[in-house]
């Protein structure tokens, strides 16, 4: 941990965030490896201050912890505001979570039906960080939380995260594809 930032300052921080964005949504500190996440079932943002904390020094821009705190505050306050569409999603998630707890990671990466359904599960998560990141740029312009050239470069950083790992399964499910379809000629 930062010796300048403890659990409870980054939770203050975090909080202060969400009160200048006129938002009450419940904070957890969690362990859960991941920096910070909105929970859409429970109503929750969950942060890791350790993982927060390395998250922010992998990025290649200099930017504060402060100001990186703040903007993934946001984003995840921008799931918040797009709750109805991810609880509308539960289902599906529910159906994808268990296919991929009951298959192995080579029945996943090797079937074009479940490989289909990560692909899937990509997609889906895509369009709900933009939607998130489109409703976390929409609190910051009317409340002024971080500089837009910042705020640019942590959704730029965050957002390929996701494309990078949907791009290379893409990559994996094109070549199975191919694969499959010599094997049938």
């Amino acid at each position: 941990m930062n010796d300048k930032y403890t659990e409870k300052n980054l939770c203050e921080l975090i909080s202060a965030t969400m009160q200048s964005v006129e938002m009450d949504v419940q904070l957890r500190q969690d362990n859960s490896g991941v920096n910070m996440s909105y929970n859409f079932i429970g109503d929750y943002v969950g942060f890791d201050a350790n993982r927060l904390i390395k998250a922010k020094e992998e990025m290649q821009t200099t930017i504060s912890l402060e100001v990186y705190i703040k903007t993934i505050t946001l984003h995840e306050l921008g799931h918040a505001i797009d709750r109805k569409a991810l609880l509308e999603t539960l289902d599906r998630t529910i159906e994808i979570f268990d296919a991929k707890r009951n298959h192995s990671l080579y029945e996943l990466y090797n079937r074009i039906d479940l490989l289909s359904m990560v692909i899937e599960e990509h997609e889906m998560n895509l369009i709900f960080e933009e939607t998130a990141w489109k409703n976390a740029q929409k609190l910051n312009g009317k409340f002024h939380i971080v500089e837009q050239e910042c705020f640019e470069a942590i959704k730029k950083y965050s957002l390929e995260t996701y494309t990078d790992l949907y791009h290379e399964d893409l990559n994996l499910y094109e070549k199975l594809v191919k694969e499959h379809t010599v094997q049938i000629a």
